[in-house]
Formats: C-alpha cells, structure tokens, sequence
C-alpha cells in the first residue's frame, strides 16, 4: 500500500472496525479508539503534503492495479497540486470532528464515529481517483455516511433534511454518470480520467459532457439556484455533520470542475463561462442578501458557504491563473473558516438548545475565552485580511480585475454582504449587555472545546499571514490546466 491508499483505507477500515465491535457500554472506549484512529489516519496525508514535489504538474504518488479487467477498471490514484491539499484537510477536520463530539454524542457513539470515519476516507478517495469508475463509487459513497449521521443523529426534520440532501445529490449524479459511459466507449474502453483529457470530441459532445457534469457538480458546490437543499441539511445535522458538510463535501463538487468539466470539454467550458460567471455572481450577491435576513446561526452560515463557493466557480471560469489559483485556496480557507463557525454554534447549541439569534447577547461576558475565538472566526469569514478568509478572495478578484472590471466589482461586493451578516450576528450574539438568565448562566470553554477551536485558530491564522505553503504548490498544476483549457482547439 502506498501513502494513498493509506489515506483512504486506515479511517474507513478504523470506522469498520469501531462499527463491528463498538457498544455503547463501552462509550469512552470506543471514544478514545476513534480519536486514535483519526490521529494515525491524519499521519499518511501529512507525509504526502511533506513528501509533494511542487516544481511539477504531473501526477505524484500514483499507485495503479487492476479492478474490474473485463471492463478496463483500474484502481489508480494519484495527487497533483489541485487535489493534495485536500487530503490533510480532509484527515484534519475528522479529528477535529471527532474531537468536538467525545462528549456531546451520548448515543450510539460506536455507530457516529465509525461513519465519521468511513467517509473521511471515503472523500480522499474523491480527491485521489484517477480511474472514472473509481471516482464515480467514492463520490456516490460519501452519500451514504452523510445520510446516516443527519438523519440518526440530527435535528426534529432531520428525515427530511436526509431525504432532500441524498436525492438532489444522487439525481445530479446520474447525468455524470452516462457521461463516465460515453467516455468509456469514446476512449476505446478506459475509464482512464487522464487518458479522457486528451480525447478530441467535438463541440457538441464537449456542450453535452459539459452540462452533464455540471448536473452533478453544481448540487454539490452547490450553485444557485441548486443550493435550497443546503441550509435544511445544515440546520438538521449534528454539529459535526454540519462541520464535515461544509469542510470537505462542497468542495468534492469544486474540485470536479477542475479535474472534469475544464480538462475534458475545454471549448464548452470557454463557450459556457459566462453562464457559470453569472450564476457565481448570483450566488455572491443574492444569496450574501439571503444571508442578512435569517435568524437562525447555522442558516445564515450555511448561506454565507453558498456565497463564497461562488466565488470559487467564479474563479475556475474566469481563466486567470491568479483566479484559479486563488478559488482553489478559498476552497482550503473555506473548509477551516467554515468549519470553525459550525463548531462554535455548537458550543452555543450545546449549552443552550437554540440557534436562534435572538436567544443570545453579552455571551462575551460569560464567555471570554470562547467569544475571542468566535469573532475570530466571524472576522474570516468576512474577509478579514491576515485571516484565512481573505488570501483566496482577493486573489479572485486580483484575477477578474484583469478579465473584467464588472465582474469584480460585482465579486468584491462580497466583502461588503459578509462583513454585514457576519458583524449583524457578532453584534447580537456576542456584544452588548447579558440578554437572559440563560447567557447568564453559561459556562466558558472546556479543554476539549478549546483544543478544537485552538487547533482550527492557528490554521486560519498561519494561512492568513503565510499562504505560501498553500498556493506554491498548486501553481504548476493551475498554469498547466489553464494552458490545456486555452490549447485545445477544435481541428
């Protein structure tokens, strides 16, 4: 096994094994073996992100082996500079994940971290794939966990938060799925997802494949006006549902973009731009309105990741480097900063039993040590420049600048709705004087809590102050994309 399949299969084997034989009698056993496995799990990805080579945009650490030979099926895998960052990610907030929940599941803890667990391997398998068939199965699989943790363990809706998530995703996956075919024969039978970026298919094929993939892409990022699913599933799932959702899941249909719908119909992509642009631009700034008007924490967060994913399919289809570069940090910023604002609502959640904004005020009060970290957070997901938040933005609208002054103009109005919704809940919840018995009543962070939120800190931190470590990595391979988009003409 390389460090790849080590990635994948530890955690998914770890959840396995803590599903077989875990009981809730054994509860605090069963919590300390999940926290093990999720910090061995973590050691493979961090060996590939020290072992990367960044001088280059081919494929490193590949492993290739038959599958299903009747059918070319390979399992191959393989990280260039679009995908690897995305593995230590991935491992990091299942740790922290199951971190957050060692005292807040009380019920069928075996059965939440075994499937926590599962689809951590399961979404580095996404990021990993090379093989269509390959990618098709751990794309579809991540469903299943995902499903299970809301409608289990998730709010009074949570059925119908599980139903609308699994059938929006499962039914834009299946157009996806008849292109992954018509590939394959067009390829003369391979499912080689390399092999399928060279194929020279016309333009009608292209508009076809490029709107196939778009089906299944879009409901995942998601992209307006395919998002309605998003904040029902945010509000029913357990914190660590939420936290994952937004972490890693969104991004699974991002990075298809770029490893899909960009390298295989290249000339649809450039004929379709404008209307990716258009709907990215709804995103920012209609759904960053949306965000202003809800009373509910986790709607308005899970809004406010609806927003900045567009700014992300704004970056890929403006053909910049600097854009495209930039979107694909904002991806890795948006799992930290988005991530860090579920695990603070919580907090609150857990002491109070309410998201809604109007149950809380003067939390500052009684609550130093956690409101330092929370408008910390807040702060990036405004776009608070020495944040996380702020490097990926900005260099997306560095980038469009140079396409086009409306455009960025419109992005940029981003910074203006973030900085409202995120100040207007800062305001309500944290500041002020103390608002109720309950506030009054609140305890500050437990050890537990402030591990999770410290170790989330320093990364929206060291990322805000020193990107380098981020962006260096994935430039060979953005410059090496954005020239296959811009050579492949049609003969």
């Amino acid at each position: 096994m390389g460090l790849l399949s080590l990635s994948i299969w530890l955690p998914i084997a770890f959840g396995a094994l803590i599903l077989a034989v875990g009981r809730d009698s054994q509860a605090g056993l069963v919590r300390m073996a999940a926290l093990a496995a999720s910090l061995v799990s973590l050691v493979p990805t961090l060996l590939v992100a020290a072992r990367f080579d960044a001088s280059t945009a081919a494929m490193q650490f590949v492993e290739k082996a038959p599958w299903i030979e009747r059918f070319a099926m390979h399992y191959h895998l393989g990280v260039d500079g679009l995908s690897m960052w995305f593995l230590p990610l991935t491992a990091f907030i299942t740790v922290i994940v199951v971190i957050s929940a060692l005292q807040v599941i009380g019920e069928r803890v075996a059965h939440y971290m075994g499937a926590m667990l599962i689809l951590s391997g399961l979404m580095i398998g996404v990021f990993a794939s090379l093989d269509g068939a390959l990618f098709y199965v751990f794309f579809e699989a991540t469903l299943i966990p995902m499903y299970i943790i809301i409608g289990v363990w998730g709010g009074p809706r949570r059925v119908y938060a599980a139903f609308k998530f699994f059938l929006y995703t499962l039914l834009g996956s299946l157009l996806m799925l008849v292109a992954l075919l018509y590939l394959y024969f067009k390829s003369g039978g391979s499912f080689d997802i390399l092999t399928w970026h060279r194929l020279p298919l016309p333009l009608a094929a292209q508009a076809l494949l490029f709107f196939a993939f778009l089906a299944a892409f879009s409901v995942k990022v998601p992209m307006w006006p395919v998002h309605t699913w998003l904040p029902d599933a945010h509000v029913e799932a357990p914190t660590g549902g939420s936290v994952v959702l937004a972490a890693i899941m969104l991004k699974l249909g991002a990075y298809g973009f770029l490893r899909f719908s960009l390298p295989i119909a290249p000339d649809a992509a450039r004929e379709w731009a404008w209307l990716i642009i258009a709907l990215s631009l709804i995103a920012v700034v209609y759904i960053g309105l949306v965000a202003l008007v809800q009373q509910d924490m986790k709607k308005l967060v899970a809004y406010s990741s609806v927003a900045h994913m567009g700014f992300v399919t704004l970056g890929f289809f403006i053909f910049d480097e600097l854009a495209m570069t930039g979107a694909v940090v904002q991806m890795i910023a948006h799992g930290f900063v988005s991530g860090a604002m579920f695990l603070c609502i919580g907090v609150l959640y857990d002491r109070v039993h309410s998201r809604e904004i109007s149950a809380y005020g003067g939390v500052v009060n009684t609550m130093p040590r956690f409101a330092t970290f929370a408008v910390l957070f807040a702060m990036a997901n405004a776009g608070l420049p020495g944040t996380a938040g702020f490097v990926g933005e900005w260099m997306v609208i560095l980038g469009a600048v140079k396409v086009n002054f409306w455009v960025a103009l419109l992005a940029a109005t981003t910074l203006i709705w973030g900085a409202g919704y995120t100040l207007w809940m800062v305001k309500r919840v944290y500041f002020g004087d103390i608002a109720n018995a309950k506030v009054r009543a609140l305890d500050d962070l437990s050890a537990r809590e402030f591990l999770m939120l410290a170790l989330l800190a320093g990364a929206v931190l060291w990322m805000g102050v020193h990107p380098k470590p981020f962006t260096d990595p994935m430039q060979a391979s953005v410059a090496e994309l954005l020239r296959h988009v811009a050579l492949t003409k049609l003969h």
